[in-house]
């Protein structure tokens, strides 16, 4: 996936499984796997570090195609899913920590301009979760600026 705002940066990361299929060399079965990704989700990881848990620790390529859910969706099933999605929890923890640096280097307007862009993601993602029932209507994002102060 590009990035939103720049042409830069290729493309890197593990590459997903060929077949959706479950592959024959895993032994997990769909409650062992649903299981899992609650047990792993109570010691407060996200969906995306489960994901990883399970494919480096358990051996399993992608829990969906064992249960036929998304990890998200497993957690939302079982009522332990976070209050806010990963993406969106990401570019807020983002936007607090360039907010931080503003704060120390004022003169900075290349990040100026970066916390300009990472708020209209922000922006973006929470209409789109609001609109979409996984956000509360009432949820509103805290200028970063105004928080750290």
């Amino acid at each position: 996936m590009a990035r939103l705002y720049a042409n830069k940066r290729g493309r890197s990361g593990s590459t997903r499984p060929i077949s959706k299929k479950s592959p024959s060399w895993c032994k997990y079965r769909e409650e062992e796997v649903e299981a899992l990704v609650v047990k792993l989700a109570k010691q407060g990881n996200g969906p995306s570090m489960i994901g990883l848990i399970l494919r480096d620790n358990y051996g399993i390529p992608l829990a969906r195609s064992i249960s036929g859910k998304k990890v998200s969706q497993l957690l939302r099933q079982n009522q332990a899913s976070p209050s806010i999605p990963e993406d969106l929890q990401v570019l807020v923890q983002k936007a607090k920590d360039l907010a931080k640096h503003l704060q120390r280097n004022k003169q900075d307007s290349v990040n100026k301009h970066s916390m300009a862009l990472v708020e209209s993601k922000i922006h973006r993602l929470t209409k789109y979760y609001k609109s979409e029932g996984l956000l509360p209507q009432d949820w509103k994002y805290v200028h970063a600026v105004a928080s750290v102060e």
